[in-house]
């Protein structure tokens, strides 16, 4: 919906190469370097480092040497497919290029019984104190009548003003809110902007007692905690769990990691087996490969399977690996520890996390036995892997049955219970740990 500018490479006055980097834009998951497409000179920048900028908004125009007009053209990150506002074409006379932030098409929609909100729009009401009761009656000018950010701030205003019946579209006493960008040829929703940006500094400051320490949350925690409350709000979330003995699996890997890596150049962890063997059973039960439209069940079939990863400051990212089900356990592999690199070091590119259908989070990396995760919405469940333990445990034998010492994971699994109930969540969870159990301990590589 939204990005917000980290840093400019280039100022008002700078010459700047085709594919040569023009600032750098953070989204709501990945920080990304904006290039230019053409080559000219910085002739305007719009915004300032740290401003927040509404997709499709022009940030800068570059001056260029050609004869012939050109129209604007975009810059930005992948999957440039929609935007949100149409940019409009500047007067001068002098040939222009358009620097613009994009989206992708994978955007996130918050369902509320048959009406879908933007965690934008939820994170307005929310701020504004307007209660689902109020937003529920809100006319929306989006599509199949969602609520826009305009329609909420439009609401929000009015309701300032004292004009808070709903459906009141008389022209003589609407407020005039929009106002015209002249350096830009963009309308903007300016007033109800400063409203709500002023209701915020508005509000006294919280006065801790005690022997304190205030840390500011960055820019990524911030997001992640929205996205964590917008889940919750949207999935009533069920957990189930199950224990899964891996000592076959764990054995094979232990054995032929050292032929793997000198063969392959790629060091194996258990993550592609467990991916492997999560893609599997997602095949017999494609339910858990889906997402919510209203009543609608969409399933997907496309495997896409998001793997959690930590990164160095302690937040959480989740990259995608795409068509998982078509990729054999060398090319697991490789995916995996791409992503786990690209992701550690900043350099996913903003299609690495999007398209996700499924999510693993391995919450014994870090020695957690057992977990309940957080829905990534809009997937409708999430599998954590546990710690393995070595545990004495009863086992059957062609002599009966006796104790041995084995490597045992506790399994767990959050669901959408709109979509999936007990026996479907608990059969696909048992049916992971089964095929975990059942690992061939002689298979080749």
């Amino acid at each position: 919906m939204e990005a917000t500018i980290l840093k400019w490479h280039k100022k008002s006055g700078d010459p700047v190469q085709m594919d040569e980097t023009v600032l750098e834009i953070a989204t709501d998951k990945v920080d990304s370097e904006v290039p230019s497409t053409v080559e000219g000179i910085i002739e305007e920048t719009f915004f300032q480092v740290n401003d927040i900028v509404p997709i499709g908004t022009v940030i800068a125009k570059i001056k260029t040497s050609s004869e012939d007009h050109a129209s604007p053209s975009q810059v930005g990150a992948p999957d440039t497919t929609y935007k949100m506002h149409e940019p409009v074409p500047y007067a001068e006379s002098e040939t222009s290029q358009v620097v613009s932030t994009v989206t992708n098409s994978m955007g996130r929609s918050v369902v509320n019984g048959n009406r879908f909100y933007s965690p934008l729009v939820l994170n307005i009401a929310a701020s504004e104190g307007v209660s689902m009761t109020e937003l529920e009656k809100i006319p929306g000018t989006g599509s199949e009548g969602r609520v826009t950010k305009k329609d909420i701030l439009q609401y929000v205003y009015d309701k300032k003003s004292g004009r808070t019946a709903l459906g009141d579209t008389r022209n003589d006493s609407k407020p005039q809110i929009v106002t015209s960008d002249r350096q830009s040829g963009f309308s903007t929703e300016a007033a109800v902007e400063e409203s709500v940006s002023n209701r915020g500094q508005m509000s006294a400051p919280t006065v801790y007692s005690g022997n304190v320490e205030i840390v500011e949350m960055d820019r990524m925690r911030k997001l992640i905690a929205q996205h964590m409350v917008n889940s919750k709000h949207t999935s009533p979330h069920v957990t189930s769990f199950s224990e899964s003995d891996v000592t076959n699996l764990v054995h094979w890997r232990s054995r032929i990691k050292n032929e793997f890596e000198k063969r392959e150049n790629e060091k194996i962890t258990l993550t592609p087996l467990f991916i492997e063997a999560v893609v599997k059973c997602i095949k017999k039960y494609p339910w858990l490969n889906s997402s919510l439209d209203g009543d609608k069940l969409i399933v997907k079939k496309d495997i896409n399977i998001g793997m959690a990863t930590a990164l160095p400051s302690g937040n959480l990212i989740v990259p995608v690996i795409k068509n998982a089900d078509q990729l054999n356990l060398v090319g697991l592999t490789k995916q995996v520890n791409n992503l786990a690199n690209s992701a550690r070091n900043n350099k996913l590119k903003p299609d690495d996390t999007a398209g996700g259908t499924f999510t693993i989070t391995n919450v014994g990396s870090f020695g957690s036995i057992m977990g309940t995760p957080i829905i990534n919405q809009p997937q409708v469940a999430i599998l954590a892997l546990g710690a393995i333990k070595k545990r004495p445990v009863v086992i059957e034998t062609a002599q009966g049955d006796s104790i041995a010492i084995r490597h045992m994971m506790i399994i767990s699994m959050s669901y959408d219970h709109r979509i999936i109930d007990g026996a479907l969540g608990a059969t696909f969870l048992n049916a992971v740990a089964k095929e975990l159990e059942n690992f061939d301990a002689n298979r080749e590589i």
